[in-house]
């Protein structure tokens, strides 16, 4: 069908022939997404959507949404990036500044494996020793010439500890993946954005290096070339347009069909933090957060991993439900969100039941999902290798462990 210009009105009808193409051919391609992009604040329209899209969903993950019990560590808050929206990066002199010990990560460790986690998620800056000489000082100290060196060795503790790794470490080179390799199950990177405007003056990554484009797409493929099961996503809100977003997903569609490895994708909606540069800016309704959730499903087709964190939205669990999620991310009953404190993680009980109220059902995962564990062995270091079936059933999802203390999330 012909297509109109993304401002001319779509009627509700004309939204769910868009999006009956889109589910006949098992993916939305750019043209009929900038449309419907366009009229999501149309409420037939974002409606056509949702049910497309939720309709992609159930045809590759039926009833079942995943969820993985997870701690959160925050190997070092110190990054040499200074995104307008960030209040996890810290200065080397500010009292919460913090690098863990390898002893720090092996008490963390102890408790999610005492409370039943599997997944010991590390996140942390970008390459502060390259602004930052008293960090440099500090790791020469322990006897690390850089932060991935650290990075490694806690990775190895978590790994030995009893819990598997995924690494969301912002821009590593090849080298550093692959020395990363054999201790994580899986690694994550988030796209956010392909939009190069964004890193112009006065822009929110004008300041931030690591946030091109270009980088973080070429760390993609590097994944890809090292058969890394690989977390991507798109960050919704701080100033990109419709157009970006679009190619933001097609750009990760694109590096999923080369190299196969990206396992799920991430739609995250920005909220303006206190303290920040962009602490006055707007976040997006929820009704259109949930129509982006639904289009990156429509976009990247029915067997893709999409997710949405519920504790940025925790009001609207049911509406994101209808936007073709099949994943909430990873929930902790022992950490906090150190990259959005201000957010608690849903308990587990109040996430299951909002999942089973929608009419469907909540299983928990590993940090990497079931089709690489028991279709692609060839993702995964030897060791690693090994270590899966410890964690997972035939299905490849996750053995149960239920705790006496999990709804305390």
């Amino acid at each position: 069908m012909s297509l109109p210009t993304p401002e001319t009105p779509l009627s509700g009808a004309d939204a769910r022939r868009l999006a009956a193409v889109a589910l006949d051919e098992g993916r939305l391609e750019r043209a009929p997404a900038e449309q419907l992009a366009a009229q999501l604040g149309v409420e037939a329209v974002r409606e056509a959507v949702l049910d497309a899209a939720s309709e992609s969903k159930r045809a590759a993950h039926g009833d079942a949404v995943s969820v993985s019990r997870n701690v959160f560590i925050p190997l070092t808050n110190l990054c040499r990036n200074r995104c307008s929206y960030c209040t996890f990066a810290k200065l080397p002199d500010s009292a919460e500044a913090k690098t863990y010990t390898l002893e720090e990560v092996d008490e963390v460790v102890r408790g999610g494996v005492a409370t039943g986690c599997i997944e010991a998620l590390f996140c942390l800056g970008d390459k502060p020793e390259i602004a930052y000489r008293s960090y440099r000082d500090e790791l020469a100290e322990r006897g690390y010439a850089s932060t991935n060196e650290l990075l490694v060795d806690g990775c190895r503790v978590a790994f030995e500890g009893g819990m598997l790794p995924h690494t969301n470490a912002g821009i590593l080179t090849q080298d550093e993946m692959a020395a990363l390799r054999p201790w994580n199950a899986s690694m994550g990177l988030m796209l956010e954005t392909t939009s190069q405007r964004l890193r112009g003056k006065g822009m929110p990554h004008m300041h931030a290096p690591d946030k091109d484009p270009a980088v973080r797409i070429r760390m993609h493929e590097e994944a890809g070339e090292l058969a890394i099961p690989f977390t991507s996503g798109l960050l919704l809100g701080i100033g990109e347009n419709d157009e970006e977003r679009v190619d933001t997903l097609l750009a990760i569609r694109e590096l999923d069909d080369r190299f196969g490895h990206i396992q799920e994708v991430i739609v995250q909606p920005f909220h303006p933090k206190p303290g920040t540069k962009m602490r006055a800016a707007s976040s997006l309704q929820d009704e259109i957060v949930a129509g982006w959730v639904a289009l990156a499903r429509l976009i990247l087709g029915p067997e893709q991993n999409v997710q949405a964190p519920p504790n940025l939205a925790p009001e609207v669990l049911r509406l994101l439900l209808r936007s073709g999620l099949n994943d909430w991310g990873g929930v902790s009953p022992v950490t906090v969100d150190f990259i959005n404190p201000e957010a608690p993680w849903p308990a587990l009980r109040a996430l299951r039941e909002a999942t089973e109220g929608a009419g469907q059902r909540l299983v928990e995962r590993l940090p990497v999902y079931p089709q690489y564990i028991n279709d692609r062995p060839d993702f995964f270091d030897e060791k690693m290798r090994a270590a899966l079936p410890r964690f997972a059933t035939d299905d490849g999802f996750a053995r149960s462990k239920q705790q006496s203390g999990e709804e305390a999330a």
